[in-house]
């Protein structure tokens, strides 16, 4: 799961250089940092929880009696809805910036 996780924020960052390119004026309102700041740390917990879960299935997988199946499904669970929302709320981004790149001047 790591791998989605690192291609979405590749992708995010690639529109993040797009728009900085194209839209000189939204880089220089503080909106634009804060909203980069919380989007990093949104996708830098998701990797968190990424890792955490592949951390407990590793364990148990390996017979350590400190986890049990429970936790291991919860954290994917908890892994799984995280990067869904991350990637919703970037389809959702994505669809703005190209409603408003696509809007007459």
């Amino acid at each position: 799961m790591d791998i989605n996780a690192s291609g979405l924020l590749t992708e995010m960052q690639s529109l993040q250089g797009e728009m900085r390119t194209s839209s000189p004026q939204v880089q220089a309102g503080g909106l634009h940092e804060d909203f980069s700041a919380l989007l990093g740390k949104a996708i830098n917990n998701v990797n968190g929880l990424q890792k955490s879960t592949d951390d407990l299935r590793t364990r148990f997988e390996l017979g350590d009696e400190a986890v049990s199946l429970e936790q291991v499904m919860l954290a994917a669970q908890k892994s799984g809805i995280a990067f869904e929302a991350t990637v919703q709320v970037r389809n959702k981004v994505v669809d703005a910036y190209k409603t408003i790149m696509n809007m007459p001047v």
